[in-house]
């Protein structure tokens, strides 16, 4: 069950962005709406959506950046849109911020790697969408960039060292405050 859910929502991330976005010359602003709008309909059809937690907002991210990807788009400069309408979408149904906010910025980090996409740059502007929809909601924005950060950095680690320095690098230089937080974490 958990499986197909999963794929309903990867796909139908895929096809609403991609139907949305094309020939849209400023995807950024027309991402958040369209992934919100995709998000909405998903859990009329499934009712499901928000019931999968860190892998539901996951997998919209994931159908999400193939969508833009298909189109010929640029994913780094639609990342901060996905990541914000994944989050903003997934809070407003009823999902948990941390849930959310590791879900979407995370996955956003391995498809970029996936793509051939720079890793860092990625991280920053997902970081910056995630903090950007938890504002909107009225969420826990200290707490959001700290998971944001934190999720980076995991995600960054796993991808490899030298993934994991560009992404560490990225954020204390693209993201007010993260050099601090980031020093904070490791101790």
């Amino acid at each position: 069950m958990i499986f197909s859910t999963i794929s309903k929502l990867v796909n139908g991330a895929k096809g609403s962005i991609s139907a949305s976005l094309k020939g849209v010359s400023d995807i950024g602003s027309e991402t958040v709406d369209a992934v919100k709008n995709m998000i909405n309909t998903t859990l009329k059809e499934t009712g499901e959506f928000v019931s999968e937690g860190v892998s539901g907002a996951a997998s919209i991210v994931s159908g999400a950046i193939m969508g833009v990807s298909g189109i010929g788009s640029s994913v780094v400069k639609a990342v901060k849109g996905i990541v914000r309408g994944t989050v903003e979408g997934f809070i407003e149904e009823g999902g948990k911020q941390e849930d959310a906010v590791r879900g979407a910025v995370g996955q956003s980090l391995y498809d970029a790697k996936e793509l051939g996409v720079d890793v860092g740059q990625t991280a920053v502007e997902a970081v910056k969408g995630a903090v950007e929809a938890v504002t909107t909601v009225g969420g826990d924005t200290v707490k959001a960039t700290k998971n944001s950060l934190m999720t980076a950095l995991e995600v960054g680690k796993d991808i490899g060292e030298d993934t994991y320095n560009s992404v560490k690098n990225a954020l204390e230089s693209g993201v007010d405050g993260a050099r601090e937080i980031i020093d904070e974490i490791k101790d």
